[in-house]
């Protein structure tokens, strides 16, 4: 399966505090460091680590050139990345003593993808491919009923969780990745299993994959549950974390392994991940998690 991942590219500013910045509150950072990022751009780069095909497709700014260069090192075909004069996006992230994180997004070029520039990326991409999308880029909704309509398999993130995901047809949707907080929004539901009831009451068709921390991880369809417990580790960055989780559970996925081996290794590359700082840079290799 080869892999469109229409996605938002980030540069991230990741400040080292002794706690998260509460109202009113002023603190000294300990480090600075800039990443590759984006919710888009680090699923990239999970999907080719654990071995898929992708290309990426989206926007930067005249200061996003790295980005570029960080997906290509990774093997990713950035032939439908268009660069602008305008301002990439841009997150600032907070990271505390105990690995615990804080983000604010600006959206950048991410915000100004038109329609005819997705028609565009379109023209190359059919029904051989599996879009990836999370919630980061304008016309989210548009982009979906294109893909349906050239029957694409779709995999949708709706991370950050906003009115926007109000207009999308989630009977289009192949495949929904959430975390609980998401789950709960989406469903009006609290509970886990409630969350994934209801969902699947309205959307029966959907594979859904739902991230707990450090309550691990459970997919669920029309047929079957699969519960997958949280591999320990040292908590260091939560930055990425379920970027990883996604890429490498659809990577094994579409390389055959069954729904159980897909979540046990997509909770390994995600608990490695979380062991080091950054959010791109942090993802593991296949070759790391199968040795």
């Amino acid at each position: 399966m080869k892999i469109l991942n229409f996605g938002s590219l980030n540069i991230d500013r990741v400040y080292k505090l002794p706690h998260l910045v509460e109202n009113g509150e002023t603190l000294s950072s300990s480090s600075f460091q800039k990443y590759a990022g984006g919710k888009g751009l680090n699923q990239s780069i999970a999907l080719s680590r654990a071995g898929s095909n992708v290309y990426h497709a989206g926007k930067i700014g005249e200061d996003g050139d790295f980005l570029i260069q960080s997906l290509v090192s990774d093997n990713i075909n950035v032939d439908a990345i268009n660069k602008t004069k305008g301002i990439t996006g841009h997150a600032i992230i907070q990271v505390d003593a105990k690995g615990n994180n804080s983000i604010f997004l600006y959206g950048g070029e991410n915000q100004t993808i038109t329609t005819s520039f997705i028609k565009e990326v379109f023209e190359n991409f059919n029904s051989g491919y599996l879009l990836v999308l999370q919630n980061e880029i304008s016309h989210l909704d548009y982009i979906i009923d294109l893909a349906s309509k050239k029957q694409l398999m779709i995999a949708l993130n709706p991370s950050p969780m906003n009115e926007n995901i109000e207009g999308i047809d989630l009977n289009k949707v192949d495949f929904l990745f959430l975390n609980e907080i998401e789950g709960r929004i989406l469903s009006g539901e609290k509970e886990t299993h409630k969350i994934l009831k209801k969902l699947i009451s309205y959307y029966p068709d959907l594979k859904i994959i739902i991230t707990l921390g450090v309550n691990g991880a459970v997919y669920k369809d029309k047929n079957q549950e699969y519960r997958q417990r949280a591999i320990n580790t040292k908590v260091i960055d939560t930055t990425g974390a379920g970027d990883t989780f996604l890429g490498y559970f659809l990577s094994m996925f579409f390389q055959k392994k069954t729904v159980e081996e897909s979540l046990l290794i997509a909770s390994k590359a995600s608990s490695l991940s979380i062991s080091k700082k950054g959010g791109s840079s942090s993802i593991p290799k296949i070759d790391s998690i199968l040795t």
